[in-house]
């Protein structure tokens, strides 16, 4: 499902003296198959964006089109969008409310496919809880407020793939998590990526996961894109990110500082990659 967005707006309190205008013509392309990422500072329009994408906010200004689904059109069918384009919210463990772990990631499939039988709806439930990394027989009866905060994360991401999306959005999918969570989050969207969930678009504060994780991203800023591209040639542009307010990567940094001591390293910004050719920029200055 290609999403595709022309002159998009949004106002918050429209025609009130607390009116703020939160998109002020978004142009964007994400294409079937990518891990794309979006970057922006608070306020900057990303998540304002985010909820339009399976019409959680609806449409009022410019177009927008997700795969088949015309968002501005009144008879779209928004349930049936929605099956297709899971979203997973900043800290979504604070959104667990069922009294079993089972119960809680069954209910979007009550909500979006009736069609199932009972049966049916227990085996994709143990299915989504297996794909991340769950052991279903041992947490499907527990409450979902004994687990830890890593579990509960999983459980709730569980709760959106189990209707199995093709589309998978999230708002800050790491946020609070040490290293090694963080590195698990992104493991596992990479595992889900690809198959039935075909895109993942995710919002992240982390520059370093944008670079090593992302096909392209997106910059928002004061409600518009001011940059599009791969991480590679957006993270080129340090100066322009700096200027905007936002962090680079630790390797955009280190080339910085590379760069100002004459050795000037192409890299695409992700670790390894930096890595290799730092140590062959420095072998070549050995040999000469």
């Amino acid at each position: 499902m290609r999403i595709l967005a022309k002159g998009l707006t949004y106002t918050y309190n429209p025609k009130s003296p607390f009116a703020s205008q939160a998109l002020k013509g978004v142009d964007i392309s994400i294409d079937e198959g990518e891990f794309f990422g979006i970057i922006g500072h608070t306020g900057s329009g990303k998540s304002t964006f985010l909820q339009h994408l399976n019409a959680l906010i609806r449409l009022t200004g410019g177009f927008l089109k997700v795969g088949e689904y015309d968002l501005s059109d009144k008879k779209c069918n928004f349930l049936e969008l929605r099956s297709k384009v899971g979203m997973v919210f900043q800290y979504p463990e604070y959104q667990l409310f069922a009294e079993t772990v089972e119960k809680d990631v069954m209910f979007g499939l009550k909500n979006f496919r009736k069609d199932m039988s009972d049966e049916e709806m227990k085996a994709a439930v143990k299915e989504a809880i297996e794909t991340v990394d769950l052991d279903y027989e041992e947490i499907k009866d527990k409450s979902p407020f004994e687990l830890s905060g890593g579990q509960k994360r999983r459980v709730a991401i569980a709760g959106v793939i189990v209707t199995k999306p093709e589309v998978l959005i999230l708002d800050e999918p790491a946020a609070g998590l040490d290293p090694l969570g963080k590195k698990e989050i992104m493991d596992l969207l990479h595992a889900i990526h690809g198959g039935w969930c075909k895109t993942i678009v995710f919002v992240s504060h982390d520059m370093d996961e944008i670079a090593e994780n992302c096909t392209r991203a997106a910059v928002f800023s004061d409600g518009r894109v001011v940059m599009e591209d791969t991480p590679a040639e957006i993270f080129k542009r340090s100066d322009k990110l700096i200027s905007l307010g936002l962090d680079i990567p630790v390797t955009a940094k280190c080339a910085r500082i590379l760069k100002e001591r004459g050795i000037e390293i192409e890299t695409d910004f992700t670790s390894e990659d930096f890595i290799v050719k730092v140590l062959a920029a420095y072998a070549a200055k050995a040999g000469a």
